[in-house]
């Protein structure tokens, strides 16, 4: 039987063990892990005025307890499963509700939150990065919160581009965070906060989708006593992938140049990628200027990369004490037992982890560019 425990921490930058009452007050706890965007949580308290001392307010909404769940302070979740640990959460706390009871002790205070990229979107600026590439950009605006513990872990994109400053100058009109992400996209890479590995530590990824991982532990649906999904479901969209056709003036040597991009650069995750077997693909034309013309051929290769590769999602939930593990997001699992059309290989876009007192569930959103399993068999 699969064994877990928690440790709830919370303060300012440096958060402590949380106090026994406020501990022995979660009723759940709630975190979602994204490949794009932020990730958030969501902790629910169980309070009441009990004592005759509670007359003027509840306990946990005043004192020391108060200053504890203060809106940006920083909360960490550790989870020791079989005796392994790993940190769960790392946020900053953004939001409160508060709904009283006529029913002592089910009065509800819940706590909202995003992960610590959150900091990095809360104000905007007017910046120039003189003679820096992205990536080094997108290093040197990480380095700014080292406060939060941020380790980069960054990839060179496919082109590669240091202006000299009498040529052209990037310039950042707006969040950090915003503009890291508009930077991903331009390469079709991913932006995002891994939490840990240790406590008050945290990994920046900004890179392409992960397919280089060993998978998760594989998902098994309708296997009799080898199942370890609850639900699982799945839809194709016809719309989603996308050539990109077009042309650039170069912008050092004023010539016209085609852009065309048929077909994805990642490696295929199915036997039956959309780009080649529908029988009609949307066809979208590249108008960005002022770009010299590989780098628009890489740009329009990132936009069909990006496009296609949500042509399939699944969306499933699963009871972790029966799997025997956790998902993890950005990463690549095995699916069986649902025939060959939708088994077969994804990339987990999103994890849900949604704690109770003896029950813990995933619930994850995993995507491919196509139908048809390329595994021929798994590993348990």
């Amino acid at each position: 039987m699969l064994e877990f425990n928690l440790i709830f921490l919370i303060g300012t930058n440096t958060p402590r063990l949380a106090p026994t009452a406020l501990t022995e007050a979660i009723d759940s706890i709630v975190v979602t892990y994204r490949e794009t965007g932020r990730s958030g949580f969501q902790i629910v308290f169980r309070v009441g005025r009990a004592k005759p001392s509670d007359v003027e307010d509840d306990p946990l909404l005043r004192g020391s307890e108060e200053q504890l769940l203060a809106a940006f302070n920083r909360v960490i979740v550790t989870l020791t499963i079989n005796h392994q640990p790993k940190v769960l959460l790392d946020g900053i706390v953004t939001y409160h509700e508060y709904a009283p009871s006529l029913e002592l002790g089910e009065s509800i205070l819940t706590l909202t939150g995003e992960d610590v990229s959150v900091m990095m979107d809360l104000e905007e600026k007017s910046i120039e990065h003189i003679e820096l590439d992205d990536q080094s950009i997108v290093q040197t605006l990480i380095a700014s919160y080292s406060k939060y513990g941020l380790t980069p872990k960054l990839t060179a994109p496919q082109w590669v581009e240091r202006p000299l400053k009498t040529d052209r100058i990037p310039v950042q009109l707006g969040t950090d965070l915003a503009y890291i992400q508009e930077l991903a996209s331009r390469h079709g890479f991913v932006f995002y906060i891994i939490p840990g590995p240790t406590v008050g530590q945290n990994t920046a990824y900004w890179g392409p989708p992960n397919r280089k991982a060993s998978p998760s532990k594989p998902l098994t649906f309708n296997m009799g006593s080898f199942t370890n999904l609850e639900s699982i479901n799945f839809q194709y969209d016809a719309l989603a992938a996308i050539k990109v056709m077009g042309q650039v003036q170069d912008r050092k040597t004023n010539a016209i140049q085609p852009v065309s991009n048929l077909s994805s650069s990642r490696s295929l995750l199915s036997s039956e990628p959309a780009l080649t077997t529908q029988a009609h693909t949307r066809t979208v034309q590249f108008r960005q200027s002022a770009r010299l013309s590989n780098q628009a051929t890489a740009y329009g290769q990132a936009m069909v990369d990006r496009a296609i590769a949500g042509v399939v999602t699944a969306q499933g939930e699963l009871d972790t004490l029966t799997y025997g593990g956790l998902l993890e997001h950005g990463g690549l699992v095995d699916l069986r037992g649902v025939g060959y059309t939708y088994d077969g290989r994804y990339v987990v876009n999103e994890v849900t982890h949604e704690i109770r007192q003896g029950e813990y569930k995933q619930r994850f959103v995993m995507t491919r560019e196509g139908l048809g399993t390329t595994v021929s068999s798994v590993s348990v």
